[in-house]
């Protein structure tokens, strides 16, 4: 009788090591998926409407860069989950150089979305700005 109680119990213990291992295969997978949508480098394109240049811009987020009369700054940029129809939004922060009166003044703040830029459109008289990836 003693030698059927001592099976059961490690059987039992087997089975709980075992959710124990799963549980934490899970939490970790979720985590990487999660980090996997946010990204540390948003390219953004800039068309000066006046020579009909495009330039590709690689934006460090956090990091300030400074385009002719435009300063630029990614905050966060994120992927969406889905791959068939994919989403990917940046916080842009956007100031004129020329406008030396209130340097403190945004000419555009917000989330830009690269497939609508519509949503949260830049309005500038010389340069249009839009999302083109984020890794």
């Amino acid at each position: 009788m003693v030698l059927k109680r001592n099976t059961q119990v490690g059987k039992n213990n087997f089975k709980l090591i075992y959710l124990v291992f799963l549980f934490y295969f899970c939490l970790v997978l979720n985590s990487n998926a999660n980090s996997n949508l946010e990204g540390t480098f948003t390219d953004i394109k800039i068309l000066d409407k006046i020579s009909s240049k495009n330039t590709l811009l690689k934006l460090k987020n956090g990091e300030l860069i400074k385009f002719k009369d435009l300063s630029i700054k990614s905050l966060k940029c994120k992927n969406s989950e889905f791959d068939d129809n994919p989403e990917i939004a940046a916080y842009i922060q956007v100031r004129d150089l020329t406008n030396k009166n209130n340097d403190e003044v945004f000419i555009f703040n917000g989330w830009m979305f690269s497939s609508s830029p519509s949503i949260a459109p830049f309005d500038h008289a010389v340069y249009d700005v839009w999302l083109v990836k984020c890794y």
